[in-house]
């Protein structure tokens, strides 16, 4: 069973409770007897690995041109037009 952390809301104690996962989301304050809620903290992310630069992403052997332009040698677009 995990183990949740409850903040009052009148005396603002926190404490943490074991329930299981279908249980209600509502404690009783031990200090003075009021009801409590969850807290909820935020999940910290971590990137690691390839796929997070734009770097990652590019397809080819050689090029290194932005998809849709052309490179250099290849017929484009005219200039002079």
């Amino acid at each position: 069973m995990p183990i949740y952390e409850y903040e009052c809301s009148h005396c603002r104690f926190r404490f943490e409770r074991k329930q299981g996962f279908d249980d209600a989301a509502e404690a009783v304050c031990p200090q003075c007897g009021q009801r409590a809620h969850r807290v909820f903290h935020p999940t910290p992310v971590i990137f690691k690995g390839s796929g997070f630069y734009i770097t990652d992403s590019r397809k080819g052997s050689g090029g290194g041109g932005v998809a849709g332009q052309p490179e250099a040698g290849q017929k484009g677009e005219q200039k002079g037009k």
